[in-house]
């Protein structure tokens, strides 16, 4: 099953992995774990703070 993905450069939705010539990204988040080990790498990267 493919999933929907979205292009970083123009916002169009699109299952392919490239889209104007540029990678595209997955369009819905990871699922929810409370127990996300990996959560503070993901907001970091992003620029957005715990508080």
């Amino acid at each position: 099953m493919k999933r929907m993905m979205k292009c970083v450069s123009c916002g169009e939705y699109s299952l392919k992995e490239e889209h104007c010539e540029e990678k595209t990204i997955p369009a819905h988040p990871p699922k929810y774990n409370p127990n996300d080990r990996y959560a503070d790498y993901r907001r970091k990267e992003k620029g957005i703070s715990d508080g």
